[in-house]
């Protein structure tokens, strides 16, 4: 009897720990598409100056992963995507703005956030 009860403690209490976890975890995923092609975007490459100019997306700004926290004020009550080489940069701003209360989606490098702008609009 005692068995059963404390097998069944532990089998709700996993239950209920892995289903907190997934609801604080879990937000809709937003058209990274629709997002980068919207006129109300701000496009942060988070690379540094020198890679930034050697290409970048349309209309990006640049600000350096290690400048973005000193830049929060100017990015606050916008949609932001970000983006760098391949990822990883990108990664760790998505965590920045976040933990500020920034609308962020990550997307990813720049080469694709360039493809997506570059994308024929789909005829409706």
């Amino acid at each position: 009897m005692m068995k059963s009860i404390i097998f069944g403690f532990l089998l709700v209490s996993a239950f209920i720990i892995s289903s907190c976890k997934t609801a604080t975890a879990e937000y809709p995923k937003a058209n990274i598409h629709e997002v980068v092609n919207s006129s109300d975007v701000t496009l942060v490459d988070v690379r540094i100056p020198e890679q930034y100019s050697e290409g970048t997306a349309k209309n990006a700004v640049n600000i350096p992963l290690a400048d973005l926290q000193n830049n929060m004020e100017a990015l606050k009550g916008k949609k932001v995507v970000v983006f760098c080489n391949k990822g990883i940069q990108a990664d760790q701003a998505m965590e920045i703005l976040k933990k500020n209360g920034i609308e962020a989606y990550d997307g990813t490098t720049w080469k694709n956030v360039k493809a997506i702008q570059d994308e024929k609009p789909k005829a409706q």
